[in-house]
């Protein structure tokens, strides 16, 4: 063992020493997909079994996550992480959890977290080979919050906000399609049901691969918890799933939850900035950061500052400060693990008014036949009068917000007449039937909700629309529903221009025009015209971005566009009909399969460059979990892209593949005695 390793080992286990944890009373228990099941007294102790069992199945993803939360990052992969380790320093992170963790954080839910890290410490000290920066560890519950901090502020698109600040561009586009971050959830009560069950459909888009992407597990405690679903490498607990009696689905949503403000600086006095009649001093702070020039490691320290409005930058044209509630609010795990130990709705909502996640659609179902759908975030009380899109004036108390809107006060649906809700990340006021939807003149145009639809859930209600009440069996079409409405709806472009042209106008595009505008516009991988359309909307990144607003891509673009097409096809498959599956891959390790979807579909999918001009996808359609409630209580079915462990080497690296690409899922059970009986292995932690 290296010395490296022993004194890692040293300074870990005198940690471990302190511990309350007892492994041998935890099982882990493995299914024939390797999804972990953690039983154990204390809830404490199923986070303790989450983390070992998280560490042994992806232990890279958690500590990549930790480095980049602790402004570590570029010490282990260079000055690539040098923009993460700026600005998990430039958000606050360890102050606000010096100031908050010991009186926000509720006593049972710091012995989650310490459990958590003692999970990690204990996987770390048995497998130092596996630890990619000894300083990381060992891992303490300021770590964990540093981290999940970052991604909330992230979450709110502060870090775009920050990479425009410094590369001096103050414009913004809420509409950008660099890999989608999407998902969809739609629910069904009784009314709207042939058989009088309640439905719930957790149809998540997230990266395949990294941070944001998802791992399945189940945690079962002896104090009340009992939940299967999904979490993010790191997290010590359930962040979408469903539990006996309830579960819910996150959607990304979109209103305005972070401002920038322009300061006013004295004309002589270098670091004094006007609010209303007074000046302010600005206090500078210095980011440490470790960068590498010709290979050898340099420490250097960025300057920002710190005002009344929050984090502030210089660039060439002035001073800005971001300012979004994510910096000021560390509850966000014990939300959401509250979120996880609720029994019915009540509970549930209790647990939304902590009032702790800055983001997300919330679509719920449980099983008492209650439907639920919530625009939640930590949105801004903004004083009228100011374009709260743009930058605003920095100089004035009156920009100066200090509190959000409460739960009760965002667009919400509970119970509707029509049986259902549904979300595909458009706007919140068409999220029922038109007579149950909220009513968008009830709320400030300064809290910068989403008016627009988009393919999704323009293609949602259709399909939902064609059923008085819904079969099972109806529900899974529509979740696996992967067709274009017509016209498109791209909530980014427009690009129906495609279906006016006149293909005998263009002798050397005929055949492509009647490729696609003849095509179902359904995103099966036997498609030829999906695999046309995937070319063609690939081709089509570069002149969308020169676009000016709204982005309705004229005649002539597509027009070069399809020239661009027909040259890609004839260079790289030497034919001008290529199927979709035959260009885009699901791959992982040597395992490549043709895969369906398309940007915007209900089964979406984006993908990047892979070989031999075919794309591989890296996001879209990830994990999946649809619910039946019951009176014998939930059926549950799931599948995710590849499987439960990020090893080559294992068998779960790569075991769903056929089943997600296939349409199919795998029953998942809350029962303990089923899960035992169906073990594949069973064992304590270390």
């Amino acid at each position: 063992m290296r010395r490296s390793e022993l004194l890692l080992l040293g300074m870990i286990c005198s940690c471990l020493a302190f511990s309350q944890i007892d492994p041998s009373k935890i099982d882990i228990v493995r299914d024939e997909y390797g999804v972990p099941h953690i039983y154990a007294a204390t809830d404490a102790e199923v986070a303790y079994g989450l983390a070992y069992a998280n560490a042994e199945d992806d232990f890279n993803t958690i500590q990549l996550g930790y480095l980049a939360g602790n402004n570590m990052l570029s010490n282990h992969i260079g000055n690539n992480g040098l923009g993460a380790d700026f600005i998990a320093q430039f958000i606050g992170s360890e102050a606000l959890y010096n100031t908050r963790y010991d009186k926000d954080i509720h006593p049972d839910y710091k012995k989650i977290v310490q459990a958590y890290a003692d999970g990690l410490n204990s996987y770390a000290s048995s497998h130092p080979e596996e630890v990619l920066y000894a300083k990381l560890f060992p891992i303490t519950p300021k770590k964990m919050m540093r981290y999940a901090q970052l991604q909330l502020f992230v979450s709110s698109k502060g870090d775009q906000w920050v990479r425009q600040i410094t590369q001096n561009e103050l414009t913004f586009d809420f509409n950008t399609d660099d890999i989608p971050k999407g998902s969809n959830t739609f629910a069904f009560n009784s009314a709207k049901t042939t058989d009088g069950s309640t439905f719930l459909a957790i149809n998540t888009h997230q990266p395949l691969d990294g941070p944001v992407s998802w791992y399945e597990a189940h945690l079962c405690s002896e104090e009340g918890t009992n939940i299967l679903g999904a979490l993010f490498a790191g997290s010590p607990n359930i962040l979408i799933g469903v539990n006996e009696n309830l579960g819910w689905a996150h959607t990304v949503n979109q209103p305005d939850k972070t401002d920038v403000f322009a300061l006013e600086m004295h004309p002589k006095e270098k670091l004094k900035y006007r609010v209303d009649d007074k000046y302010l001093e600005l206090i500078p702070q210095k980011a440490e950061l470790l960068v590498k020039i010709l290979g050898i490691p340099l420490k250097i320290k960025k300057k920002y500052y710190q005002s009344i409005y929050g984090p502030t930058l210089k660039n060439k044209t002035g001073m800005y400060a971001v300012r979004t509630p994510a910096l000021f609010e560390i509850r966000a795990l014990e939300q959401w693990w509250r979120m996880n130990k609720a029994s019915n709705f009540t509970e549930f909502y209790t647990a939304l008014k902590m009032k702790a996640l800055p983001g997300y659609n919330i679509g719920y179902a449980d099983k008492n036949d209650t439907i639920f759908y919530i625009s939640n975030g930590l949105l801004p009380k903004r004083t009228p009068g100011y374009d709260w899109e743009g930058v605003v004036p920095g100089n004035t108390q009156k920009t100066l917000w200090t509190e959000t809107y409460d739960i009760e006060e965002l667009p919400q649906v509970i119970q509707p007449e029509s049986g259902y809700i549904y979300n595909a990340n458009h706007t919140p006021f068409r999220s029922s039937d038109s007579l149950d939807n909220p009513d968008q003149e009830q709320f400030s145009k300064n809290m910068g909700f989403e008016i627009y639809d988009n393919n999704r859930s323009t293609r949602l209600r259709e399909l939902i629309d064609q059923y008085d009440r819904v079969s099972y069996a109806d529900f899974k079409r529509i979740k696996y529903d992967r067709q274009y409405p017509k016209p498109f709806v791209f909530s980014w472009m427009d690009i129906n221009h495609l279906d006016g042209l006149n293909p005998s106008a263009y002798p050397e595009l005929e055949e492509l025009i009647g490729i696609l505008q003849n095509w179902d516009r359904k995103a099966d991988a036997n498609s030829v015209g999906a695999g046309v359309f995937a070319v063609f909307y690939n081709q089509l990144r570069k002149y969308y971005r020169l676009l000016p607003p709204p982005k309705i891509v004229p005649p002539s673009i597509i027009i070069k566009t399809l020239k661009d097409t027909k040259g890609y096809l004839l260079k790289n498959f030497k034919t001008t009909q290529i199927q979709l599956g035959d260009y885009q891959k699901l791959v992982r390790g040597s395992k490549e399969l043709p895969i369906f979807g398309l940007p915007d579909v209900i089964t979406a999918m984006a993908n990047r460059p892979y070989k031999d001009g075919k794309v591989k996808v890296v996001s879209g359609e990830s994990y999946i979990e649809l619910v039946r409630f019951t009176e014998k209580g939930p059926e549950i079915e799931s599948v995710i892209s590849y499987g439960s462990s990020d090893h080559a080497e294992s068998p779960h690296y790569n075991d769903q593949m056929e089943m997600y690409a296939r349409f199919k899922t795998k029953k998942m059970s809350l029962d303990k005695d089923e899960v035992y009986a169906k073990a594949k292995r069973i064992y304590h932690p270390e």
